[in-house]
């Protein structure tokens, strides 16, 4: 029995960990904590997610030593703000623990990354370069033997399940640019009040163009360049992304559908369509990357779909876990 924490318990992908990790066979839910200077300090977690009462009713405590809320874990999930995750995953490492961090601290290993997109200066050079990104389909192998797992952003990782199987096979003509047009619910932004954010005052509208933090983290983990243009959308979880790409003259139908079959028929939480393409209702709720495409001539159009919170967050640190540890890779899941 794995004793587990999770830092960051009260947002919205804290939630999700906590009603996943609660029910999982093979771990034991020890704390849930927060920000010491958080309101939610010190209230039942139950209190904010009335659904999980009777199931989650664990305390919120802050996190005001993290060299003592280490003692007796074995696992850490920070679903915390990056600046923090990157100071506190050496402390959880140093004592031995494993850490999931679904922060952006540690998913690209190139330090000049954080001070341009993220606003801070990279100083744990040693852990970024040991890090394994979290890519759960694709990192298995590595995963297995990892300490610290970067569990990827949740446009990253619709766009790269999406693109990598076709850059693999080489079918992709990328002196053009795949084109990512991802539409995101608003609570990717968190749980965190504010007027931008508001439900009301949402309107379905681009954002980050050509400045988003997501782009050179698709980028260098696909291996080419891409645009990428999020979006954010009047509705309350979910991630639908269309791509436009250029296949290589010659490329048919068929070998699009053999390199997605290859490399995701034995893949539980990776759906492909034969039929149709996939929509928001098919993934929320669910921890599925849906998958379908459509083919004229040179050109492809690729739709995929996922719950922002569960497959582009919380399923996808748990897949990780259960990987690394040797459990089924559904487990608690579904």
């Amino acid at each position: 029995m794995l004793n587990t924490l999770i830092v960051g318990a009260s947002g919205y992908t804290g939630a999700e960990l906590a009603a996943y990790l609660q029910r999982h066979l093979h771990v034991h839910l020890s704390g849930l904590m927060v920000s010491s200077q958080s309101s939610d300090a010190g209230k039942c977690f139950s209190d904010l997610y009335p659904q999980y009462k009777g199931i989650v009713d664990l305390p919120l405590q802050p996190l005001t030593d993290v060299a003592e809320a280490v003692n007796g874990i074995d696992v850490v999930f920070l679903a915390t703000a990056h600046e923090v995750s990157h100071d506190i995953v050496p402390i959880f490492l140093q004592a031995g623990c494993t850490v999931f961090d679904l922060s952006g601290a540690y998913r690209v290993q190139n330090t000049q990354f954080y001070s341009k997109y993220y606003g801070f200066e990279h100083k744990n050079t040693a852990w970024l370069d040991k890090a394994v990104y979290g890519l759960a389909e694709w990192q298995a192998e590595k995963i297995k033997t990892a300490q610290l797992i970067a569990v990827p952003g949740c446009y990253p990782t619709v766009s790269q399940l999406s693109l990598k199987p076709l850059l693999e096979k080489n079918l992709l003509d990328t002196e053009q640019w795949p084109v990512i047009n991802a539409v995101s619910g608003v609570s990717g932004a968190g749980r965190k009040a504010t007027i931008n954010n508001s439900f009301c005052e949402v309107s379905l509208q681009p954002y980050g163009i050509f400045n988003h933090r997501h782009q050179p983290e698709i980028a260098a983990h696909l291996g080419t360049e891409v645009i990428f243009i999020p979006h954010l959308g009047n509705f309350s979880r979910g991630i639908l992304a269309t791509i436009t790409c250029k296949l290589k003259s010659g490329v048919t139908e068929e070998q699009i559908r053999e390199a997605y079959q290859q490399v995701y028929h034995d893949k539980p939480l990776v759906r492909l369509y034969t039929e149709g393409m996939p929509a928001l209702k098919a993934v929320v709720g669910l921890p599925f990357c849906d998958i379908g495409f459509a083919v004229q001539g040179q050109h492809l159009i690729i739709v995929g779909a996922e719950d922002n919170l569960l497959k582009g967050a919380a399923a996808q640190a748990v897949q990780c876990m259960n990987i690394r540890f040797g459990f089924a890779e559904t487990q608690a899941l579904l």
